[in-house]
């Protein structure tokens, strides 16, 4: 029997020290963020994507009652992203969340795991490491991989496809 440790690298940042390209995103994000449905958790979330065209599209969590009906904003931005510009790949993706006071979470909050799997088949789907900026009240984790957040990956490989 063997011990592993699996770690990753981020940066810890400010969003004054981002881009202005980064910035133009993350703020995508927080207006996404502010449009979100989420009338039962009250936790709203947006996420901006930056295809490598430089276009931004944005999505927000939508909420159903009947649960699990609704998505998550990841997923939202993501899959509108790839169903209406498939030739062009993800390069980076802004995460936002506000509390049920209609702030800005103190901490960066990350993906759930199923937004985390879309991420990485996304990045595989075109070969194209994703940059993930995580962005609380104040501070922005910078993250380049989304194998980073999934390190023991589950892809075609394991499904012998």
């Amino acid at each position: 029997m063997k011990t592993a440790t699996i770690t990753f690298q981020y940066l810890q940042t400010t969003a004054e020290q981002l881009s202005s390209a980064e910035r133009q995103l993350l703020d995508a994000a927080k207006e996404a963020c502010s449009k979100a449905y989420a009338p039962y958790s009250n936790f709203r979330v947006g996420a901006a994507v930056m295809l490598d065209n430089g276009l931004i599209v944005a999505g927000n969590n939508q909420e159903n009652a009947a649960y699990p009906s609704g998505t998550c904003a990841e997923r939202c931005a993501i899959f509108y992203a790839n169903a209406n510009y498939p030739d062009n790949a993800v390069s980076a993706i802004a995460i936002v969340a506000m509390d049920s006071d209609g702030c800005i979470t103190l901490s960066p909050v990350s993906p759930c795991g199923a937004c985390r799997q879309v991420l990485l088949e996304t990045e595989n789907r075109y070969a194209t490491p994703i940059r993930i900026l995580l962005c609380g009240a104040k501070e922005v984790y910078v993250i380049e991989s989304a194998r980073s957040l999934l390190p023991l990956q589950f892809d075609a490989q394991n499904v012998g496809v």
